[in-house]
């Protein structure tokens, strides 16, 4: 079974930080594209970040450019999520995605289709 699972989300207070994990397993990920998106309530899936499999190159929403870093680690199959000066905007569930279609391609627009994990919650208080 192919599966992405997303953890490290919770409650954290303006200002704070959060790291969220993906670990992949079910097969190798490295010649996947793999990112983060996030959905808050009432609206729609929104692009976070993505990144090469191999790391070279990574592709930042404008909304968490300077704060949100994302990492890899391909010994453990994983993608991380470091998230800092968090505000209340940054409140929804955040997703896990892979795709083998070309990340550079596509940049910001990039939307994957073949991989998503469960979701995990960011709640950021006032």
């Amino acid at each position: 079974q192919v599966q992405l699972v997303e953890s490290g989300g919770g409650l954290v207070q303006a200002g704070g930080s959060l790291k969220l994990s993906c670990a992949a397993s079910g097969r190798t990920f490295g010649n996947y594209a793999m990112g983060w998106f996030r959905q808050a309530p009432g609206k729609e899936r929104e692009f976070v970040v993505a990144m090469t499999w191999s790391g070279d190159t990574a592709y930042y929403a404008n909304s968490v450019k300077g704060r949100f870093t994302i990492s890899r680690d391909n010994a453990k199959n994983a993608v991380y999520l470091q998230m800092n000066s968090l505000k209340p905007e940054d409140t929804a569930v955040y997703y896990c995605a892979a795709d083998t279609s070309s990340l550079t391609r596509y940049g910001t627009r990039w939307y994957p289709t073949e991989y998503w994990g469960q979701g995990t919650q960011v709640t950021v208080s006032s």
